[in-house]
Formats: structure tokens, C-alpha cells, sequence
């Protein structure tokens, strides 16, 4: 048997097709009561789309069933409909199932989840400090108010906490800074548990050893990245992060471009500022001539994504070797 499932928030349509491509139940059914479903069907093949909260619907079905996880956006490319009704996906997903041509989607690790967890729960605060920060200078400048200011330190919070703004904007200046003080602790307490979490791993121990990446971006890239297994060489792991050059051709010509930007932008800006300290302040050579000769030929912004791009090789391969940053035995 072959079960699509359609998975919404609360509840799930599932279509149930037997070897010979009939649909032999549709049901509707709660997400609490799906593991009841599973043990029905015990032994058979199950497929549900990359959703938001597709983790803990996976673990429940996989104690019964054989689960693949379909990558969303491939899998709406390929599907054969041009309906969008939870029954018609339903089936198509079980449909292509049984046809062995599901899109498979990466399932990350209950460790890597947690890592995930953990490195995008720090971003939202941060950026949640963020806003409230320039909420802060748009107060200010609406009472024109141009002093340099920074509400993200605590100086700057002290003097901003001096200024005499008119009722009730008084009151809102003072709110601002209560949050983004209090962002900044929980930050700093998420930083602790992160700093521990990387010093425990050995992907992230392995990491660290590169100049420029810190316990941050070490969770971060092990986090977004997941088993390094799953890629087949650096040119995946190049291109799931969207830092490989578009290629035109047309005829005798080639054309490199920008890079494709697909993937992680969170990983792609970490890597540009590891690089960026490995060759400016760390003073990584292997990097730093890598950069020197490319920044003489092209833009230091080009150079610097491209001292990224290498760095990132370097990290495929330390991965797959279980090898600390050793540039010279690294094939870029």
C-alpha cells in the first residue's frame, strides 16, 4: 500500500492506493490520531510533504510505516495536476509514491534539529533587537534628534535613558530600550547554551579549528548543512548553499555570473564574514593569497564571496575526512 498524506496544522488528508494504482481509502484525519492510522497500515510505504511541522509527524508514522519526505517546491514542479485540492494532493503524492518518483527532501537528525533550533531561535531574537532599535532612531529623528546614538550598547542606553522626549513618546523610548535590554540578556544566556553546545560536538570542534569561524558559525553551518554524507562531493555542498557562479551558454560562448543565491543566506553571509576575517584580520595564508590574487584581478567584494566559496570546500572535505583545518591537504 501506498499513503499520501497532505499535511495541514491540525489535520492530515490521506489517500491510500494499492499496488495496482487504486485509491482504496480517503480519509481525513486529526494529527494527534495519526499514529492510529499508521498502525492500521502498518508496513507500508508513506509519503508527506517538507512542511513546517513535519518533524514530529514523521517519528510518529516511521514507528509503523517506511516515510519519504518530499521536497516541496521540486515535487510541485513535477506534479501531474493542475488542481490544488487536499484530496487531488493527496493522492498525487501517493500516486507518485508508488511510481518511485518522489523528490526526496533532507530529514535532519534529532542533534541537528536541536542545532537548528538553537542558531534560528538566536537569529529571531537578534533581529527582534533589531527592530526595536530602529524604532529607537526613528523616535529620535522624528524629533529631530541626529546625535550618534547606538541603543545596542549599554552606554548608549544610558545616555538615550538621560534624553527628555514629550509625553507619550517618553514612555515609548523607555519601552524600546526595556526590551532591547532584555533581548540582549536572553541573547547572552542563548549564546552560553550555544558556545556549549558547539564544544561538544566533533563536527563543530572540527570547525572551529578553521581561523575566522566562531562557536556561532560553527553550530550554524553544521546546523544548516546536516549530515555532510548526503552530498556526493564540494560542488553540492557549493551549490546547496548558493554560492556557485550561473553558468550561461549559448553556443561557443560561457558566461559566469553572480552567484545563485539559493539555499541558506543565513550560512552564505556567515561564510562571507568568516572569510573576510580570515583573511583580514587572522591572517590565514592560505585564504589570503587565494584573495590577493583574485581581489588584483577582480572587485575585493567578488574576492571575498569567492575566499568563501574555498572555504566552504575546505569544510566539505574536513567533514567527510573527520580532518581539523588543514589548508595544503585540502583539494579546493
Amino acid at each position: 500500500m501506498y499513503l499520501g498524506i497532505d499535511v495541514h496544522k491540525r489535520y492530515a488528508q490521506v489517500a491510500v492506493m494499492d499496488e495496482a494504482g487504486t485509491i482504496v481509502e480517503e480519509v481525513r484525519v486529526e494529527n494527534a490520531n495519526l499514529d492510529e492510522l499508521a498502525q492500521r497500515y502498518a508496513g507500508a510505504q508513506a509519503v508527506l510533504e517538507a512542511t513546517s511541522n513535519y518533524y514530529h509527524i514523521h517519528d510518529t508514522l516511521s514507528e509503523h510505516l517506511d516515510v519519504t519526505v518530499a521536497h516541496p517546491k521540486k515535487i510541485n514542479q513535477i506534479a501531474d495536476t493542475d488542481k490544488k485540492t487536499d484530496r487531488v494532493d493527496a493522492k498525487e503524492l501517493a500516486r507518485m509514491l508508488r511510481l518511485n518518483s518522489v523528490p526526496e527532501s533532507y530529514v535532519p537528525t534529532e542533534q541537528v534539529r536541536e542545532a537548528r533550533a538553537l542558531v534560528r531561535g538566536r537569529q529571531t531574537l537578534v533581529e527582534n533587537r533589531t527592530k526595536y532599535a530602529n524604532k529607537v532612531h526613528g523616535l529620535l529623528s522624528d524629533h529631530g534628534i541626529t546625535e550618534d546614538v547606538k541603543p545596542l550598547n549599554e552606554e548608549g542606553r544610558e545616555s538615550l535613558r538621560e534624553l527628555s522626549l514629550p509625553v507619550p513618546f517618553d514612555t515609548l523610548l523607555e519601552s524600546y530600550l526595556d526590551l532591547i535590554e532584555s533581548l540582549t540578556e536572553e541573547i547572552r544566556k542563548l549564546d552560553e547554551t550555544i558556545e556549549e553546545r558547539a564544544g561538544s560536538l566533533k563536527e563543530t570542534q572540527l570547525l572551529m579549528t578553521i581561523p575566522g569561524v566562531s562557536y556561532y558559525t560553527a553550530l550554524t553551518i553544521y546546523a544548516e548543512l546536516g549530515g555532510i554524507d548526503r552530498f556526493d562531493g564540494d560542488k553540492e555542498v557549493v551549490s546547496y548553499v548558493g554560492l556557485n557562479p550561473v553558468i550561461r551558454e549559448s553556443g561557443d560562448s560561457r558566461i559566469e555570473g553572480s552567484i545563485s543565491k539559493r539555499g541558506s543566506g543565513r550560512v552564505r553571509w556567515l561564510l562571507v564574514q568568516a572569510a573576510n576575517t580570515a583573511v583580514h584580520t587572522s591572517n590565514d595564508e592560505y585564504l589570503s593569497r587565494f584573495y590577493d590574487r583574485l581581489a588584483s584581478r577582480k572587485n575585493s567584494q567578488k574576492a571575498i564571496v569567492a575566499a568563501a566559496r574555498k572555504m566552504l570546500v575546505s569544510i566539505y572535505h574536513m567533514l567527510d575526512r573527520g580532518e581539523a583545518y588543514d589548508p595544503p591537504g585540502v583539494t579546493a
